[in-house]
């Protein structure tokens, strides 16, 4: 800093905290402080309105760079992130591999293939990998045959004397979260310890290739579940120790223990939070392996690959996928991840297209070559928000992965049915807040496209369901929309079209407020609503809206005006349609008593009250 900009600061008089407090205090007019303007987040933490150099005092993880322990500013000194796009192999691996070079020559360096069957045949292996460049392209193995697919990766780097820097692979085998969550058992193996030793096998025949990483922690597995951002951290992280512990006792020193996993974690649009969870994923990581004392840095570092949430993705208005898809993107590639794979915003309900492939492999070109992310490592750094962000994260992440460890590990504790008791009340929770619009998804619960109908798409996607059910209750993946969607979709598959006539009248402001809080409203059931600017009076409201042939009236008016209007339009319409109060109005007691029992306002469970509406409707 030169000599004028100095000088330049020392023209303010700092202003203490007390100061800045005392003028807050006066603007909130004696309002609640600690309600009207304290964040308090599902995570179990308090977020403030604003900090000060003096919040970051007790932060203890301040004072590191970028690559050096505890990691928690990136785990290397540069944020050169990899492109990642998942290829479908449903039994045609040229044409996998066709795919995959295409993605490959449009800007991605890093490809899965996730493989529909057990066992791939070294002729298919050979076909899917054909032409790509190893040291320019990491590849990564999912699904049914990623075991198969590791066996026959270790054999090919062997065959073809591949360098070992170029031999960077890694395979969803995950056991512990992946099987036992989607499952409930150990997938393929008769108990965790089986495979341990197949995982230990790998290892120790890959040898000299200690870049291939056998283990993918499936962490986003419990964000799509419905999972708060502290605990996807700590059942990650416990999950990870759980097969550090494992492996150990399945032969492996803590350098190829730790060294052979890979942590998979979704990235939700919660954007300060997420840039923060990844930093503190890092932190915590380093600290649970160094106890073990590894020879080797690499295995305290934790690789993460980061996906855009599945959770927060719509079928309807899907193109808003897009938009959260980017801002997920940029969250994950400022915390500086290993990885990243920002899905389709068509995943929802179909394959990924050639088009929808393109906008979701775009979104991290532009964030690279165009607004340049990856020139800048850890720009959060020093941030007083996000320092605190990260510190609180990591504090009640560590107190839940302490709790875990205490009930004998991520394996006992699922078994008990800890983990999946959480999750399933962070997914109550959040359930409850999309059902009534305390969390808002654009085009679902809010602001719906009033004239779109759904196509269901091919749903033609790579899955893996090994054997039987197993005896452990099991993790529910699922969407915040899905429950909107589906009543939607009745609407649609009914034929019907219902709609929803506004009769707006009275006071001309609060009419026209209400009726576009009344066509949201009905929109997000699919019945269609008929919006009117204003009638002159209630008779010439309900002549149009019987002419109509509408199904429900809404009067839309203040309520001042419903005392009267409202008993006046539903003596007219004599019951020959559903009539509805936009409203919450004091005289809602009186309008009751003369049999208006129909009312819509912001309080209203948007999602049982949608319901009641297309049951009444008879569909």
């Amino acid at each position: 800093m030169g000599e004028k900009e100095l000088k330049l600061f020392t023209n303010f008089k700092p202003v203490p905290t007390e100061k800045w407090e005392e003028v807050i205090t006066a603007d909130l007019k004696g309002a609640d402080y600690s309600k009207k303007l304290v964040w308090k987040t599902a995570e179990g933490f308090d977020v403030r309105p604003y900090y000060r150099s003096e919040d970051l005092e007790e932060v203890k993880h301040l004072g590191s760079q970028p690559g050096e322990f505890p990691f928690v500013r990136g785990a290397k000194a540069a944020n050169n992130w990899r492109i990642h796009e998942t290829i479908e192999v449903n039994g045609d691996c040229a044409a996998a591999n066709a795919k995959a070079l295409k993605a490959i020559a449009a800007g991605c360096d890093s490809i899965g293939f996730c493989i529909s069957v057990e066992e791939i045949s070294e002729a298919d292996f050979a076909k899917m990998i054909a032409g790509i460049d190893f040291a320019a392209v990491e590849t990564l193995f999912c699904g049914c045959g990623a075991h198969s697919a590791a066996k026959r990766m270790i054999a090919y780097a062997k065959d073809v004397k591949m360098n070992i820097d170029d031999a960077c692979s890694a395979f969803v085998i995950d056991p512990i979260v992946r099987k036992l969550g989607i499952n409930g058992k150990f997938g393929c193996c008769e108990d965790g310890s089986k495979c341990m030793g197949k995982i230990a096998e790998l290892v120790n025949e890959a040898g000299e290739y200690k870049r291939f990483r056998f283990v993918s922690v499936s962490g986003h597995l419990f964000h799509n579940s419905g999972s708060t951002i502290v605990q996807e951290l700590a059942f990650t992280l416990a999950a990870g120790h759980e097969y550090i512990v494992k492996l150990m006792e399945a032969g492996l020193d803590i350098n190829q223990a730790s060294s052979t996993l890979r942590f998979s974690m979704a990235v939700s649009s919660n954007y300060f939070m997420e840039i923060a969870k990844f930093r503190a994923a890092r932190m915590l990581w380093a600290n649970i392996a160094a106890p073990y004392k590894p020879s080797r840095g690499c295995a305290s570092r934790m690789r993460i690959h980061a996906i855009t949430s599945e959770w927060n993705m719509t079928a309807y208005d899907s193109y808003t996928n897009m938009l959260r898809g980017t801002t997920e993107a940029m969250s994950a590639a400022l915390a500086g991840v290993h990885s990243l794979e920002v899905l389709p915003f068509n995943k929802a309900y179909e394959s990924p297209t050639e088009f929808s492939a393109r906008i979701a492999r775009n979104v991290q070109l532009l964030l690279k070559h165009e607004a340049h992310f990856d020139q800048v490592v850890d720009p959060a750094g020093g941030s007083y928000y996000i320092e605190r962000l990260t510190q609180s994260i990591a504090e009640e992440a560590w107190k839940l992965f302490l709790e875990v460890e205490a009930k004998g590990g991520y394996i006992e504790a699922f078994k008990a049915g800890f983990i999946q008791d959480a999750v399933e009340a962070s997914a109550a929770k959040k359930a409850l807040n999309v059902a009534t619009r305390r969390e808002i998804l654009i085009g679902t619960n809010q602001y719906p496209n009033f004239t779109e109908s759904f196509d269901s798409g091919d749903n033609n996607r790579c899955s893996c369901n090994c054997g039987d059910e197993g005896e452990y209750r099991k993790l529910k993946p699922f969407r915040g929309a899905e429950a909107f969607e589906e009543l939607r979709m009745k609407v649609d598959a009914s034929g019907r079209e219902p709609n929803a006539f506004m009769l707006t009248c009275g006071t001309l402001a609060m009419a026209r407020a209400r009726a576009q809080f009344a066509c949201n409203f009905f929109a997000c059931a699919g019945i269609r609503p008929i919006d009117n600017t204003f009638f002159t009076s209630v008779e010439d409201g309900v002549k149009s809206a019987l002419a109509s042939n509408a199904e429900i009236v809404v009067i839309c008016a203040s309520d001042n005006d419903y005392a009267v209007l409202a008993p006046e339009a539903a003596k007219l319409l004599d019951g020959k349609a559903i009539f509805v109060v936009a409203g919450a109005p004091a005289c809602r007691p009186e309008l009751e008593a003369t049999g208006i029992s129909r009312y819509i306002n912001i309080k209203s469970n948007l999602l049982e009250t949608l319901k009641e509406y297309v049951k009444e409707l008879g569909i």
